[in-house]
């Protein structure tokens, strides 16, 4: 294969891939060693870079994968939430996010013990948009189970790891970057699986996300470890369904 053949495969592999596509996967389907298939991943980075280009390949959770470039996120962000509104996170499950998120591996008792409240409900809701998954259980009395941060929560957030989490003061405007809300994410009831309300014990405080009634922020979980990485939405497709895409989730490509 040429170099030109390959960095034309590479393109459509990364295109059209619904998760980042490593350089283990690429290397084994194109039958190419790794040094020359990272070669032309380097030379197809490059030149997506320039400015004629709208959209630019990154690095991101262990792979490659297609995102639209800085200069285009408002309009970007303004197409997709013409087609369908973003993702709604309540309050209490971006504050249990960001307790999972700096704390991970934790338990549902330790989420607990840091927030002051029930937070069964909220980790329903958290594995159900695939933001969490489980990581085993803590070898205690009771075996509870562990949640940690999903490879689809760095894809959203733009995070090629977790040593690129900002610090939580700058979390939740990277949550609103990342699930698209202009006006900040939608702030609704919450209730736990017992049906008592998630209260906090201090007064509500306001936020660029907007206002809770009725409740407060919970207490910091954890101190920044590393600088905020810009996350970046991915580039739409025209011939696959982006109704409900989010500038920060990829967007997936009808393979025929």
């Amino acid at each position: 294969m040429t170099s030109i053949e390959l960095k034309s495969a590479l393109e459509a592999i990364i295109y059209a891939a619904d998760e980042p596509a490593t350089l283990d996967q690429l290397a084994s389907v194109l039958g190419e060693e790794k040094h020359i298939v990272r070669a032309a991943l380097d030379e197809l980075v490059a030149s997506y870079a320039s400015d004629e280009r709208g959209v630019e390949i990154r690095a991101v959770a262990g792979g490659y994968r297609v995102y639209t470039k800085p200069q285009h996120h408002d309009l970007v962000r303004r197409f997709i939430k013409s087609l369908r509104p973003p993702l709604r996170l309540t309050m209490p499950a971006l504050e249990t996010l960001a307790v999972i998120a700096y704390k991970q591996p934790v338990t549902q008792p330790e989420m607990q013990e840091i927030r002051g409240v029930n937070c069964a409900g909220v980790i329903e809701t958290l594995l159900e948009k695939r933001l969490i998954t489980t990581a085993g259980r803590r070898p205690v009395i009771g075996r509870p189970i562990l949640y940690r941060t999903s490879k689809d929560f760095l894809m959203r957030f733009g995070l090629g790891d977790l040593d690129e989490l900002p610090s939580l003061k700058e979390f939740e405007a990277l949550a609103r970057e990342a699930l698209g809300a202009d006006d900040g994410i939608a702030v609704e009831a919450e209730t736990s699986q017992t049906g008592e309300p998630l209260t906090e014990a201090a007064a509500p405080e306001a936020s660029a996300a907007g206002e809770v009634s009725g409740e407060a922020p919970a207490p910091p979980v954890a101190s920044a470890e590393s600088a905020p990485r810009d996350p970046q939405s991915r580039a739409p497709n025209a011939d696959a369904e982006v109704a409900g895409k989010n500038p920060g989730e990829p967007a997936r490509r009808a393979a025929n």
